[in-house]
């Protein structure tokens, strides 16, 4: 999976061919937020915009780790290929990995150069499945069988991010996390990949994109404001640093009206 910095404009990976995602099952929960399948992806570009989260994935016959990214990453996946992904919940990822986050900013790195002793078995069962649905199950279960003896997330960092997720400031957890804002900043780029504030960024972008879903036709400004922007030009400029695209092309590719299309 190649990966490049392209100015035209690409396609959200939610728009990408056939996207689903699901909750993880119960044992898998401490672990990963997200399970996710894309599978007959249209022959285009691809965006893949910043979240906060590392993933998982299962593409062209390898395990592959996707570090968290600063800005949008736009990887060239072939048409009529499968992506097979989980989306570490936060704070797990750097124990799975036994790797910090800032390692894996804006990577694509293959899981067994991290040097998980599992990556050729799983690898192996993985390629004998007969089809993309089998390949998602048998995906789940190995998670399964590794989670089992896997650290428990940090709570301090899941706690960082619900902050950072509520638009409340993570420097507010200082006192009740025990933490110097050093201590904190070094939590966050352990887990994270980056800082406190760049983590507030991107999961304020990411309200915006949530809203852009369940919208029919709200107007730019009101979704500045409902997302947590200054305003309407601060959102611009966010959005545009972080995907290379404008508010109003997401907005299109989201909302409710044009996905009923």
């Amino acid at each position: 999976m190649a990966s490049g910095r392209r100015t035209d404009t690409a396609l959200l990976a939610a728009r990408a061919g056939c996207y689903r995602e699901s909750m993880p099952p119960p044992a898998l929960r401490r672990h990963f937020s997200r399970l996710y399948a894309l599978h007959d992806g249209p022959p285009a570009m691809v965006a893949i915009v910043p979240d906060g989260y590392c993933d998982l994935l299962w593409i062209d016959g390898r395990l592959v780790v996707a570090g968290p990214d600063r800005t949008a990453s736009f990887p060239v996946i072939r048409p009529g290929a499968t992506v097979i992904g989980a989306r570490f919940a936060p704070g797990a990822a750097a124990p799975w990995l036994k790797t910090p986050l800032s390692a894996l900013v804006g990577c694509s790195v293959p899981l067994a150069d991290i040097g998980r002793k599992d990556t050729a078995e799983f690898e192996a069962r993985l390629a004998d499945c007969p089809d993309p649905s089998a390949a998602r199950a048998l995906f789940s279960r190995l998670l399964e069988e590794t989670a089992r003896d896997e650290e428990e997330p940090a709570r301090d960092a899941a706690m960082i991010f619900a902050a950072a997720d509520s638009s409340r400031p993570a420097s507010s957890l200082l006192e009740h996390l025990g933490m110097s804002e050093r201590q904190l900043r070094r939590r966050c780029h352990h887990h994270f990949g980056y800082g406190a504030k760049t983590l507030e960024r991107i999961r304020r972008f990411q309200r915006f994109l949530d809203l852009c879903h369940r919208s029919g036709a709200m107007p730019l400004a009101r979704l500045a404001l409902e997302a947590g922007f200054a305003d309407q030009p601060h959102m611009t400029r966010e959005v545009g640093e972080l995907s290379t695209l404008t508010p109003a092309v997401i907005l299109d590719q989201l909302s409710i009206r044009q996905r009923a299309d």
